[in-house]
């Protein structure tokens, strides 16, 4: 794959998976511009991959808009945009507060539209492609994660709707839906546990692979997916979850 002279956006860039997507659009000669609400984080990421940052938060539409077309600007074109930022608050449809359930769903969701939304106007120029994160929460339950399932369900919806509504342009829109991936986001959740080698286990476990997997791993095929390698490849969530949604009702891969 080549991505030599494309530009890429990609957002909640300054670790873990949009880090990792980051870099590889990078390695694979992109210009990448990574937008995350923190700011120097992402400017020390930039600097190390020869990327341009931003601070933007994705549930603010302003922030959103300049990002998108201050890019555009610099760069005078946006061939893809990957929207990834993202949070996980957990609690179940009971217990969820109204509080966090808005606080996800304007992350998680609203941050995937506004991000589509502003896009879209620059990847008609250039017949550019979108990539969405959603979960294999949007296709396996999982329990104690209401808000953050319900938003990844919604993005495969959207990613399938702006597939068939730009398809005719020649705009690809796909998502991808990783399975445990090894992120800050989740070294958090493992150091609240009441024991955390119980848990990480029991997630390994619950992979066909045995093993979680790395960021690298999904920026991989995130960089396929914007490439011209997937040129016929829209309205899709590929899953990079190392057989969790196969495996079977013993809940073991062994």
């Amino acid at each position: 794959m080549s991505l030599d002279e494309k530009v890429c956006l990609v957002t909640g860039a300054a670790t873990g998976i949009g880090e990792a997507i980051a870099e590889r659009l990078a390695a694979l000669g992109a210009t990448v511009c990574l937008a995350d609400i923190d700011g120097a984080k992402a400017g020390a990421v930039a600097e190390r991959i020869g990327g341009h940052a931003w601070t933007a938060d994705v549930s603010c539409s302003a922030d959103v808009q300049r990002f998108v077309d201050e890019a555009a600007g610099r760069f005078g074109r946006i061939d893809a945009i990957v929207n990834n930022a993202g949070i996980a608050v957990g609690g179940t449809v009971a217990d969820t507060t109204e509080e966090d359930w808005q606080r996800v769903l304007a992350t998680n969701l609203t941050g995937v539209w506004l991000g589509m939304k502003y896009a879209l106007p620059h990847l008609r120029r250039t017949t550019g492609c979108i990539v969405n994160m959603a979960s294999v929460q949007a296709l396996v339950g999982l329990p104690g994660w209401a808000a953050y399932a319900a938003t990844k369900g919604a993005i495969i919806a959207l990613t399938q709707q702006a597939a068939v509504e730009y398809g005719p342009e020649g705009i690809r829109v796909n998502c991808l839906a990783p399975g445990t991936i090894m992120t800050p986001m989740n070294e958090r959740i493992f150091a609240s546990a009441s024991d955390p080698d119980a848990l990480i286990e029991s997630w390994n476990s619950s992979h066909a692979l045995g093993r979680f997997g790395q960021p690298g791993e999904v920026a991989t095929a995130a960089a396929f997916l914007v490439s011209d390698d997937a040129s016929f490849i829209t309205g899709t969530c590929l899953r990079v979850d190392g057989g969790l949604t196969i495996l079977g009702p013993t809940g073991r891969a062994d």
